[in-house]
């Protein structure tokens, strides 16, 4: 029987918010509550706009409302495009040495 759209869905242990993201789960989510490295705010600046936040979320191993938290803060703060523009020279260095 389906549920209401605001109802949590209950799946093998996985709860979904009434937005249809997974919750925090520590089988998917280990970082959860661990400050995001450098690596990982210029990994997530780079492909937020490209990829599915769920898919960079299990890339991290953090929920998808921590991941669009911190993209919403990082655009206020004026740091989403310097940490897109980090990664990018980031991986130009490293491709020109391999």
């Amino acid at each position: 029987m389906p549920l209401h759209r605001n109802e949590s869905v209950l799946e093998e242990g996985i709860t979904y918010d009434r937005s249809g993201r997974m919750e925090y789960h520590p089988d998917f989510h280990p970082n959860h509550q661990i400050p995001l490295t450098d690596e990982e705010l210029e990994y997530l600046c780079k492909f937020y706009e490209v990829d599915p936040t769920r898919t960079i979320a299990f890339a991290l191993g953090r929920t998808e409302h921590a991941l669009r938290s911190k993209v919403n803060s990082l655009r206020r703060s004026g740091l989403y495009d310097y940490y897109k523009r980090r990664w990018e020279i980031r991986f130009t260095r490293e491709t020109q040495r391999g």
